[in-house]
């Protein structure tokens, strides 16, 4: 795992062969990566909004009590794995159009590994500061982007000028589920299953 992270940071297009010739189960590539570098983000995120909370003035912190923040936790580990399974079934099925044949589990390795930089960001909400957070977040996601578009024609054994599209598509793919997921977030929250603050 620690190889194809410390690959994927540093000399992309060559660790995006590796992991194709690795042909890794769905599971594997569960285990061996997804299941813990996803757990950074919710695990960071409960111990910053419990431990170390947020300014909105000067002088208050707010922080979440641990139960809610635990609760909220677990359901973001949740959305993160199914996310994960969830945009790997959508590239397999869109590769039909852009003329790949690649199995699932290739498609679900691509976008699982495609996320690394974001899982490896999540330690940032250990102190969840808005502004340093978006500071450190935009070029994270832009080095994720730079990740899909060097990965999708390797993984899925096309040519370049359609790997651009391909990986267009799967860009907007994304940013749907994305915008769903604030969606059902916001539904949740207002029928009262939001954060519940401390003190």
């Amino acid at each position: 795992m620690l190889s194809h992270v410390w690959g994927l940071l540093f000399h992309p297009e060559e660790e995006w062969k590796t992991i194709r010739k690795e042909n890794c189960t769905i599971g594997k590539c569960y285990c061996s990566h997804v299941l813990l570098l996803a757990a950074i983000p919710p695990l960071a995120g409960y111990i910053g909004t419990t431990q170390v909370g947020w300014q909105v003035t000067a002088r208050e912190v707010h922080t979440l009590t641990p139960e809610s923040a635990l609760w909220i936790a677990v359901l973001s580990y949740i959305t993160i794995l199914v996310a994960v399974f969830t945009i790997g079934k959508l590239i397999h099925w869109m590769g039909q159009t852009y003329g790949t044949k690649q199995t699932l589990s290739q498609c679900i390795a691509l976008a699982a590994y495609t996320a690394t930089p974001l899982y490896l960001s999540g330690i940032m909400l250990l102190y969840p500061m808005l502004w340093l957070n978006l500071l450190l977040g935009l070029p994270v996601l832009a080095y994720t982007v730079y990740l899909l578009y060097t990965g999708v024609p390797i993984i899925m054994g096309i040519p370049q000028e359609r790997g651009f599209l391909f990986s267009t598509a799967v860009l907007a793919v994304g940013l749907v589920a994305l915008v769903a997921v604030l969606a059902a977030t916001v539904i949740l929250w207002d029928i009262g299953a939001g954060p519940v603050f401390a003190g």
